[in-house]
C-alpha cells in the first residue's frame, strides 16, 4: 500500500511541476522571440530611414554599405525594395538566412508597402525556425516608397531559450527529487503505524495473544486507532484466559473427587456378589475411567491454547524415531504393521517443546484405535522444503466419508461409524492445536486405496540441512 501511496503522490508531483515548468517555459521562449523582435526591428527601422533618404546613387552605394556590413556581422540577410517591388539593395548574409526573403517575403512586402510593420515572429523554440523574417516600410503613411526585408538568424535566441530552458529542467528536477523525498517520508509516516497493526492482527489471528501494536508514530487518528486496538486485544486475551483458566481449574479441581471416586469403585469391588451388580459395577468405573480421560484432555488442551510454553527448537528426525520405536510393542500386539520410512540424519524445527512426539502419539493412538488387525500404519519423513518439515502418517484402515473429514480435528469429534470406540474425541483436536501454535498446521486427507494420510507440517528451524537419509 506504500508502494502504491507513494507512486500516487509522485504521479501528482510530477503533473504539478509538468503545469508550472511547460507555461514558464513557454514564456520565456516567448520573451525571447518578442526582445528578439524589438532589438531587430529598430536596427530595421535605421535601414528604412537609410532608404528614405537615397536620392543619388552615393545614398544608394552608402545603404548597400551599410546594410552589408550588417549582413557581415549579424548573418543577417537584408534586401530593400522600391513600391514596385523592385530590389533597390541587397546583403546575402552567411548563407543559412540568406535564402529567407524568398520565403514568405511576397506577403511581408505586401505588409510593409501599405504601411505596416512586423509585429510578431513565430515562437523560437531550441529546435527552431533556424530565422524569422522581418518587414519595414520605407516611409510613412501616404509616403511609402519601399519596404526593408531583414532575414534574421535566431542561433542567439535558440541557444539562450536551450540553455533557460535547461535550467527550468534541472530546477523542476530538483524540486521533484525534493518534493519525493518528502512525499517518501510522509508516506512512511502514514504506513508505518497501519502496516504495525495489520502485523499485530496476523499474530492475533494466528493465535498469539499477546500482540499487540507498538508503533508511536502516524496522524492523531491512527494512533487512536492503535489505542482502540490494543484495547480490544487486551479484552480479547482477557476473555480467553478467563475461559482456559476455568476450563483448566475445573478439570484439576475434577480430578481429585474422581480419581477418589475410581479407588472407591475398585475398593468396593471385592465386597460385591457376583452376578448384574458386578456388571454394573464394571461399567460405573470404566465410566468413571473414560471421565478421567476426558478431564485430562481438557487440561492438556487448555494447557496448549494458554500459550504459557514459548516454541524452541528441537530435532523432528529423533522424535520421530523415539516415538514409533515405543509404538512398536503396542502395535504387534495389536496385530498391526508399524513401519517408518527413511529418517533424516538430523532435522531441526522450531515448535512447543516435544510438539513432534505429542502429535505423533495423537496419531499413532489414533491409529491403533481405528484400524483393524492386519492393517499397516506407515510413517514418512520429508523436508526441509521452503523451510518446512513434513511427517506423514498413512493408513490402510477403512477411513471416513469425505465429507466427514473435517469433524475429525474438532473437539469430541468423530464420524458416526466410530462413536462407540473408547476414547474422548480430543486427541487430534490437541494435535491440531499444539501444530497451530507451532507455527505449522495438521491435515487429514482420505488415502489411496483406502484409509486416512495425516500431514504435519512444522516450520524449521535455522540453518535446516538438506535431506540425506539414515
Amino acid at each position: 500500500m506504500r508502494r502504491r501511496l507513494l507512486a500516487v503522490l509522485m504521479v501528482l508531483m510530477g503533473a504539478a511541476a509538468l503545469l508550472l515548468c511547460v507555461p514558464l517555459a513557454d514564456a520565456y521562449a516567448r520573451g525571447r522571440t518578442e526582445h528578439l523582435l524589438l532589438q531587430r526591428r529598430s536596427e530595421a527601422v535605421r535601414f528604412a530611414d537609410l532608404a528614405d533618404r537615397t536620392g543619388s546613387e552615393a545614398d544608394r552605394a552608402e545603404l548597400s554599405a551599410e546594410i552589408g556590413r550588417y549582413a557581415q556581422l549579424y548573418g543577417a540577410s537584408v534586401v530593400v525594395v522600391d513600391a514596385a517591388g523592385a530590389t533597390v539593395a541587397r546583403a546575402p548574409g552567411d548563407g543559412s538566412a540568406g535564402r529567407e526573403p524568398l520565403t514568405g517575403a511576397a506577403d511581408a512586402c505586401r505588409r510593409a508597402l501599405t504601411g505596416r510593420s512586423t509585429d510578431r515572429l513565430p515562437t523560437v523554440r531550441p529546435w527552431g525556425p533556424r530565422s524569422v523574417l522581418l518587414a519595414e516600410p520605407v516611409g510613412r503613411d501616404e509616403r511609402v516608397s519601399g519596404a526593408v526585408l531583414m532575414a534574421v538568424p535566431t542561433a542567439a535566441a535558440r541557444r539562450d531559450v536551450t540553455v533557460r530552458w535547461s535550467l527550468i529542467a534541472a530546477g523542476a528536477a530538483a524540486a521533484f527529487a525534493a518534493a519525493a523525498l518528502v512525499a517518501s517520508g510522509i508516506s512512511r509516516w502514514l504506513m508505518r503505524p497501519l502496516l504495525d497493526l495489520d502485523r499485530a492482527v496476523e499474530r492475533l489471528a494466528a493465535g498469539s495473544l499477546k500482540a499487540r501494536a507498538v508503533s508511536e508514530t502516524g496522524p492523531p487518528e491512527l494512533r487512536s486507532l492503535r489505542r482502540h486496538f490494543n484495547g480490544m486485544a487486551e479484552a480479547v486475551a482477557d476473555s480467553l484466559g478467563r475461559q482456559r483458566d476455568f476450563v483448566a481449574d475445573a478439570s484439576h479441581q475434577l480430578r481429585n473427587p474422581l480419581a477418589t471416586l475410581v479407588l472407591q469403585l475398585e475398593n468396593v469391588e471385592p465386597h460385591i456378589s457376583p452376578g448384574p451388580g458386578l456388571a454394573e459395577h464394571a461399567r460405573a468405573l470404566d465410566e468413571a475411567e473414560r471421565l478421567e480421560e476426558l478431564l485430562d484432555g481438557l487440561l492438556a488442551l487448555a494447557r496448549v491454547e494458554s500459550g504459557a510454553a514459548e516454541p524452541a527448537e528441537q530435532d523432528l528426525a529423533a522424535a520421530v524415531g523415539g516415538r514409533v520405536e515405543a509404538w512398536m510393542p503396542v502395535f504387534r500386539a495389536a496385530g498391526l504393521t508399524l513401519a517408518a520410512g527413511p529418517l533424516p540424519h538430523a532435522l531441526p524445527v522450531r515448535a512447543l517443546p516435544d510438539a513432534a512426539g505429542r502429535i505423533l502419539d495423537a496419531l499413532l493412538d489414533n491409529a491403533a484405535k481405528f484400524v483393524p488387525s492386519g492393517g499397516r500404519v506407515e510413517v514418512r519423513v520429508t523436508g526441509p522444503a521452503d523451510g518446512v518439515a513434513v511427517v506423514r502418517v498413512a493408513d490402510d484402515g477403512p477411513g471416513v466419508p469425505a465429507d466427514q473429514l473435517g469433524l475429525l480435528m474438532r473437539r469430541f469429534g468423530r464420524s458416526p461409524e466410530h462413536q462407540n470406540l473408547p476414547g474422548s474425541g480430543l486427541g487430534l483436536a490437541i494435535a491440531e492445536e499444539i501444530a497451530r501454535v507451532s507455527g505449522g498446521r495438521l491435515e487429514v486427507a482420505a488415502n489411496v486405496p483406502r484409509g486416512l494420510v495425516f500431514t504435519v507440517r512444522l516450520p524449521c528451524a535455522g540453518g535446516a540441512q538438506p535431506y540425506t537419509e539414515r
